[in-house]
């Protein structure tokens, strides 16, 4: 007992260190903007602030505005969002000296002096990635990411890294080293995850553009929740190299590198970036793809697929309305739209997403929390992957009648033999196949989906692991996907919402009916998906939707 109270103590030391250090990075950041202030008094900051970042970046390549300005006018919002929001875990201090050297060089890359926030699980050299836990303190890395490596090389400025929930594994945004992030548009909500610092803070405008990861909506829903837009691209678009993973190894669900921001437009500039030779050649195994500007800038009328509801999460109100709104607006604009229908949902969340991710019974993401004084927000899962197989059978087969989803989970957490495994995979390259037939039976070119919202109340995402039905189906299918917000929650969403009731009536259901009241104003978005390795054109239906 004595051992361990030391032990827990030492653990305790850390956290408390990790967050003094947090503290002095906030203080560094405020230093440097009141330093800047004094010998700039004049410049205006609030114009800065309010340029898109095409108009931007072409005004830092052009010299009509200063670099240091632009660095500084962000770093002082970022600051002002890391307190009002908690979004931020560290300054990237190293980044004052890369403004004054990009100012000497006058090297130009596409990004020039743009100043780029990063999520926490992404490598930057000589700091720390967590993922919220305890023992990946004082282990900085040794070298860039991949991605973080191309952005320097296209003259980005990477300048603070961002909050993640523990073991990314969430899409919540919390951890016992740097505590909760808040929405920056309503402080009791949260702002999605896993990366939920890069949603409040790209969403607060303390960054113009940020770069995070998705393996069942981690992008798409610090997106929809802070009212931005997000892209998901194919798992192997964009380089993984140097970015840390919440289950290292599987291969059922793909994950996927890629960038929030205000608007599409902003996406595109930062996917024309990153897509350059420089990728190709510090990562061989991403395939030599540039960006195509003749599909992006296209104005061919498109082919739409589309659906209301997966019939496993049933949408609130403002998501119905935001896909039929936008839906009727895109037929006015000349495009022709098909109902899609979906089937088996039910079956790919259970079967294929938890079985895929937690094939090994949940033993590697139990590891993880070994010596954490904190158990993570996942706690169900957490939970049953420590359960015996037999507790797991049992509770699987008692819970069956009355409350058929949480005896799927349970009866999909148990541990796989290889054999399985690969018959797994197997079954989930066949409904691919199956999938892209129906797509081009209907000949479509991208599809219209709901995107889960408004953002859920701080807490509940760890009280609804299977509301992440909408997204967590294309990181199955490694389809690009991205979100635009369309729509507000109004008071005819709000009064609605009184009669909803789900589609299994059970304490989820309940639950997430709790979790979407009080958002009126809330932003709501929509999805919208293309085939695998087709991001200019879902990049193009995304600019579509954003403009109509």
């Amino acid at each position: 007992l004595l051992l361990r109270w030391r032990r827990r103590r030492g653990l305790w030391r850390k956290v408390a260190e990790a967050q003094e250090r947090q503290e002095r990075s906030l203080v560094r950041m405020e230093t440097a903007v009141q330093r800047f202030r004094e010998q700039n008094p004049s410049v205006n900051v609030v114009s800065i602030l309010s340029l898109p970042l095409p108009e931007l970046s072409k005004k830092l390549r052009d010299g009509s505005l200063p670099l240091d300005h632009v660095f500084y006018a962000y770093v002082g919002k970022a600051l002002q969002m890391a307190t009002e929001t908690n979004c931020i875990t560290e300054y990237l201090q190293e980044s004052e000296s890369q403004v004054l050297k990009a100012k000497l060089t006058g090297k130009q890359g596409l990004l020039y002096g743009v100043p780029v926030s990063i999520k926490d699980s992404i490598d930057c050299q000589g700091h720390d990635s967590t993922m919220g836990f305890i023992k990946n303190l004082n282990k900085p890395a040794a070298e860039d990411s991949v991605v973080v490596q191309v952005l320097r090389r296209q003259g980005a400025i990477p300048f603070v890294k961002t909050n993640v929930p523990q073991s990314l594994i969430s899409y919540d945004c919390k951890n016992l080293l740097f505590g909760q992030t808040c929405n920056p548009l309503l402080y009791t909500r949260t702002p999605g995850g896993s990366s939920g610092g890069e949603g409040a803070l790209v969403g607060g405008g303390g960054s113009i553009l940020g770069i995070g990861t998705d393996v069942g909506g981690s992008l798409r829903f610090p997106a929809a929740f802070c009212g931005i837009c997000a892209i998901k691209p194919t798992g192997n678009r964009l380089s993984k190299r140097g970015i840390l993973s919440g289950v290292v190894g599987q291969k059922a669900v793909a994950a996927a590198v890629g960038p929030l921001a205000k608007d599409v437009e902003s996406l595109a500039l930062c996917m024309r970036a990153l897509l350059c030779e420089d990728m190709f050649s510090l990562d061989s195994t991403v395939p030599p793809l540039p960006f195509s500007e003749e599909v992006y800038s296209s104005t061919q009328p498109l082919r739409i697929g589309y659906y209301e509801t997966d019939f496993f999460t049933m949408p609130s109100p403002a998501m119905r309305r935001a896909v039929r709104e936008t839906k009727q607006l895109l037929e006015e604009a000349g495009h022709t739209l098909v109902p899609f229908e979906l089937t088996n949902v039910d079956y790919v969340i259970f079967n294929f997403c938890v079985r895929g991710m937690f094939a090994d019974g949940g033993t590697s993401f139990v590891k993880k929390f070994n010596g954490e004084l904190e158990k993570s927000s996942m706690g169900l899962f957490f939970w049953l992957a420590k359960s015996p197989h037999w507790l797991k059978t049992l509770l699987s087969w008692i819970a069956k009648p009355f409350v058929p989803r949480f005896s799927s989970i349970i009866g999909s957490m148990r541990a796989n033999t290889v054999s399985e495994v690969w018959s797994l995979h197997h079954e989930i390259e066949d409904f691919c196949h199956q999938f892209i037939a129906q797509w081009k039976k209907l000949n479509l070119d991208v599809m219209l989906c709901p995107m889960l919202g408004p953002a859920l109340g701080i807490g509940y995402p760890g009280k609804l692991s299977v509301a992440v039905s909408y997204t967590m189906l294309y990181n199955v299918l490694d389809f690009p996907a991205g979100v635009v917000p369309v729509t507000m929650v109004t008071d005819e969403d709000e009064e609605e919402l009184k009669d909803y009731k789900g589609y299994y009536r059970d304490w989820w259901d309940q639950t997430l009916a709790k979790a979407f009241s009080g958002s009126v104003g809330m932003p709501v978005a929509v999805q919208c998906v293309a085939l695998p390795w087709q991001e200019e054109l879902c990049l193009r239906f995304m600019k579509e939707v954003e403009t109509l």
